[in-house]
């Protein structure tokens, strides 16, 4: 089975998807990580545009992932392209890969990327005729889901139970991505996922999990 993973932005894929990537892929899944953005000089510095994509490369391998895709995008003016310019190249690569899975980002996370992604990514994987997506998942994103609660709650409806195992996996996974690593009580910390991590689980019983929206499952 193969499985992509869109992330807006680097270090997204494991905040939502981390343990799970590494089940699927230990099992033998053939997981993809497409990184949607990138930063662009004046406002991001070239070098930590190059550090981000070398984390992205190391967590994707921790993970037992392929080698990440790059769509370079350029983040904060997405909101100015057009839609054909962003639906263009997840088009293609959704067509390129076939994947049977996708996991994109929460339709009601606060970023306005994330939102974006969240569409092109519905787009590109409608249900044609002949279409190889099987099922599309929503994620959800510390910082960014949680922050719009009035209007786009987020309400998951299928979890995957993550042992401590794979629980420390996604906790190395991100821990990979120093760049982007904050302090806890910051809700992009190691303490916080784990925090959420093991709310999640509680509430099906287990000792850890994440949690989905389930956009499509054709069975």
């Amino acid at each position: 089975m193969k499985i992509l993973v869109f992330a807006p932005h680097p270090d997204d894929e494991i905040l939502g998807v981390g343990g799970t990537m590494a089940k699927l892929a230990d099992a033998g899944h053939e997981v993809t990580v497409c990184i949607v953005t990138r930063g662009y000089e004046p406002i991001y510095n070239e070098e930590l545009v190059k550090r981000g994509r070398k984390e992205a490369r190391e967590a994707s391998k921790l993970l037992g992932c392929q080698e990440p895709v790059f769509l370079d995008i350029p983040t904060l003016s997405m909101n100015t392209m057009t839609t054909y310019e962003i639906n263009r190249p997840v088009q293609r690569l959704v067509d390129a890969l076939e994947p049977n899975v996708v996991y994109i980002p929460h339709h009601g996370d606060i970023h306005i990327e994330h939102k974006l992604v969240n569409n092109a990514a519905l787009v590109a994987c409608r249900p044609k005729q002949g279409s190889t997506v099987k099922a599309v998942y929503e994620y959800e994103v510390m910082s960014e889901t949680g922050w719009d609660v009035l209007s786009n709650t987020f309400m998951p409806n299928l979890y995957e139970a993550l042992s401590d195992y794979w629980l420390g996996i996604k906790k190395k996974a991100l821990e990979c991505y120093q760049s982007q690593l904050q302090q806890y009580p910051n809700a992009r910390s190691v303490k916080a996922i784990e925090s959420l991590a093991m709310f999640r689980g509680c509430t099906i019983g287990v000792c850890a999990a994440e949690a989905f929206s389930v956009v499509r499952e054709v069975c």
